[in-house]
């Protein structure tokens, strides 16, 4: 059983030990206005975390007693929200007597990526509300090649739509609105060597939106496709650059912004000049989840076993590069 709960959705996967997903269970919080309040988040999911894993086990048509191992999100994330799956972890652990062990959020959105598209070695752009990374396995961890030195992907595009007052989640809607547009409005262009900077760019955008002239010369269409078009060359570019670096013969997009299809075109594109195998991580799965939790627990203990309940402390802040992967050796 896999436990996510890094940020806003708590979820629950059920997949045994050869990779055959069970069930999948999300709770997710969703905000009436603004962004996303650890403590708002951290209620919802004391509340709900009992009906979730209830759930997912009718789904899986199993008993809490046919679990074997329990895997939780261990970093990075909201620390009053971590706190709330290991929290459990730890209680569902000591009263099934089963091992436990701590997982690492960004690292299991590539190794489900990995599983569910059948590839081995890719070159990965995770994009999401949260993280924004560009990494590949090397020297036996996964490395990053590339970041955002500021605001994640999906975090700025949400934080816009909030702006222009679009309901959450944003992303969604401004991939819609963008589809409409009929003019470019040049916005800054931010990629520092082999980083990221969206803040400027969302800082334009806002300032254009709330110009006196938005409406007179533009459409919320065409801002919403300039802050597209924009960010996602920013990303493709940094992607591109890393993959001459490594020269990796697959590419993986990853995340809850994956699900984008103009996103998935251009990442798409860079693949097939640099004679790359391109794959998009299945929609259902981009997203913040348990299977993927539960999956990368598999793998850590099948290669170095459980964790001891002292080594089970959040870490919201430890990076996917400090890791080490002995499964990939």
């Amino acid at each position: 059983m896999g436990i996510e709960s890094t940020a806003h959705t708590f979820g629950i996967g059920i997949v045994d030990f050869k990779g055959k997903i069970m069930s999948m269970i999300n709770d997710i919080y969703v905000p009436e206005k603004g962004g996303i309040h650890p403590v708002m988040v951290k209620e919802q999911h004391l509340n709900n975390f009992k009906e979730t894993i209830e759930e997912a086990l009718i789904e899986a048509n199993i008993s809490l007693r046919d679990i074997s191992l329990i895997a939780f999100s261990q970093s990075p994330g909201l620390g009053p929200v971590l706190k709330i799956g290991a929290l459990v972890a730890r209680l569902l652990s000591q009263t099934l007597q089963i091992p436990l062990v701590g997982v690492n959020h960004c690292i299991a959105h590539i190794e489900i990526g990995r599983l569910l598209c059948n590839i081995k070695d890719p070159l990965t752009l995770y994009v999401s509300g949260g993280n924004t990374i560009v990494s590949a396995f090397e020297s036996g961890a996964y490395q990053i090649f590339g970041e955002t030195l500021d605001l994640a992907i999906g975090n700025m595009l949400d934080s816009f739509a909030r702006e222009a007052e679009i309901s959450h989640p944003g992303g969604p809607k401004i991939e819609k609105l963008a589809q409409g547009a009929s003019y470019y409005i040049p916005l800054p262009y931010v990629v520092k060597g082999m980083d990221l900077s969206f803040s400027g760019l969302y800082t334009a955008a806002k300032r254009v939106l709330k110009s006196k002239k938005f409406h007179q010369k533009y459409t919320l269409n065409d801002l919403a496709y300039s802050l597209q078009e924009t960010s996602f060359a920013m990303l493709t570019e940094v992607t591109e650059r890393a993959l001459a670096h490594t020269e990796k013969k697959e590419v993986l997009l990853t995340g809850g912004v994956a699900a984008n299809k103009r996103l998935q075109e251009m990442i798409s594109y860079i693949s097939k000049e640099h004679d790359a195998q391109f794959e998009v991580v299945p929609a259902k799965y981009a997203g913040d989840n348990g299977v993927m939790i539960a999956w990368t627990g598999i793998l850590q203990y099948k290669s170095k076993g459980s964790d001891d309940i002292k080594e089970t402390i959040i870490k919201p802040k430890k990076r996917m590069d400090k890791i080490l992967i002995p499964w990939r050796n």
